[in-house]
């Protein structure tokens, strides 16, 4: 089933009406209108019209709507712009002033977590920070997938990054897009609908691998990549900000990567090694 996308705040016409992003988003939420018209202390004669366009909801009407259909905050602004209303959450740069305590935070996090790889990332997966240890890891990454915005997927599964270097690539590959495909599920976010486009359409490398074996022992999907130094197996966790009040903050990740065994631990050190040597 093609999935609905979000219209963007900009869109003119049909699409930017406040009842259409509505109706999309009950769809999406698998809501019928009468349950959400219940949960958000509403008639469903009211939330009909809404959607119909025969009434304009109020900016609290709108504000529970997005809070029972769990919209996220940039989704929020979107349908409260189009309902004439101005955004409910800020967005800011992360190098904002008004943010630092919270990219110290971030950058603590990543410096403490050497001599294991860490990375942040914002909505669209693009690299925000990195700690010295996922440097070793992108040798023989081609420039132009190294030039700013760095999108860390696109680093992962294109054939110029590290794909060559994924010895269970078919598994990692499945298991990215399937975390790509719930986010764009889950927000309705037509960019990232755009990058899960582009990233299937991807040539595979030459040494993709067997198709994922869906062994019962494993705890996570590993990443497995072959290097020079022997073959590194990590498992990953992501961290998120709790009740962020900020869409830069709601939308940021922090990846960070654990080795699965010995070896890759010993491995890993030995890079971090090396880099102080150097």
């Amino acid at each position: 089933m093609e999935q609905a996308t979000l219209p963007h705040p900009d869109a003119a016409g049909e699409a930017a009406r406040p009842g259409v992003i509505l109706k999309e988003w009950r769809a999406r939420r698998k809501v019928s209108q009468l349950d959400l018209a219940l949960a958000s202390e509403i008639s469903q004669r009211h939330l009909s019209f809404i959607e119909t366009g025969r009434s304009a909801p109020s900016p609290a009407v709108v504000d529970r709507l997005a809070r029972e259909l769990a919209m996220p905050m940039r989704a929020h602004n979107v349908l409260r712009m189009a309902a004439g209303f101005a955004p409910a959450h800020r967005e800011r740069p992360l190098d904002d002033p008004q943010l630092a305590g919270a990219r110290e935070i971030v950058e603590r996090l990543l410096a403490g977590h050497e001599p294991y790889p860490a990375l942040a990332v914002d909505r669209a997966w693009n690299l925000v920070a990195a700690n010295a240890a996922l440097a070793p890891l992108l040798s023989g990454v081609e420039s132009e997938l190294l030039a700013p915005p760095v999108n860390v997927l696109r680093l992962a599964l294109h054939p110029g990054g590290i794909a060559p270097r994924i010895a269970n690539f078919a598994e990692w590959r499945a298991h990215l897009l399937a975390r790509l495909s719930a986010q764009v599920d889950a927000s309705g976010d037509p960019a990232l609908a755009a990058l899960e486009r582009e990233l299937r359409a991807l040539p595979l490398p030459r040494t993709a691998g067997p198709a994922p074996a869906g062994s019962g022992q494993a705890i996570a999907v590993p990443l497995v990549l072959d290097l020079q130094q022997g073959r590194l197996s990590l498992i990953s966790t992501t961290t998120v900000f709790g009740s962020p009040v900020d869409i830069t903050l709601s939308e940021l990740a922090i990846e960070a990567f654990f080795p699965s065994d010995e070896a890759s631990r010993a491995i890993l050190a030995d890079l971090a090694q090396g880099a102080a040597t150097a």
